[in-house]
């Protein structure tokens, strides 16, 4: 699923652009959590995000983020999913309610963030832990590599 959702936003920008604005490399990506067996995005609203989150505490699921490159130069593509384990200690249904009332858990899948409110929360992740950011870099390093790119071709002058 996360590598359709990924394709359908890479290749929905790649066709947006015009000739003038076309970049050369366009990445979509897109993230679904798993939880006992439950998978999900982003909450419908703050009532799923505290019942979710809720139900998270002290447990461990999966994130599985998809990613898909466009080289628009060439009309190469290369695809990839990563799955990291993030494990979630306890939170007291007071520390929900706050984090929730930021609106943070309403804008990203599993309703948490490793880079924002959520974090302290987090006891631990197994794999990539930039691929629970949003954008795993070693994954996308291995995307370059697919298109004849090296990570160091997108690094900006000083």
């Amino acid at each position: 699923m996360t590598s359709a959702l990924s394709r359908a936003k890479a290749e929905h920008v790649s066709d947006g652009l015009g000739d003038r604005d076309r970049s050369p490399l366009v990445l979509g990506c897109d993230s679904l959590f798993t939880m006992d067996g439950r998978t999900v995005g982003k909450p419908s609203g703050p009532s799923e995000a505290v019942a979710r989150i809720r139900g998270m505490r002290g447990g461990e699921g999966v994130l599985r983020t998809g990613h898909h490159l466009i080289d628009s130069a060439t009309g190469t593509t290369a695809s990839g999913v990563e799955a990291t384990t993030v494990r979630f200690g306890p939170m007291t249904d007071t520390e929900v309610d706050a984090y929730v009332a930021t609106g943070e858990p309403l804008r990203v899948a599993g309703s948490f963030t490793l880079d924002g409110r959520s974090a302290p929360f987090v006891d631990g992740v197994d794999g990539d832990h930039t691929n629970v950011v949003g954008l795993s870099l070693p994954l996308l390093r291995r995307l370059l590599a697919e298109l004849d790119r090296s990570v160091t071709d997108i690094w900006t002058s000083p």
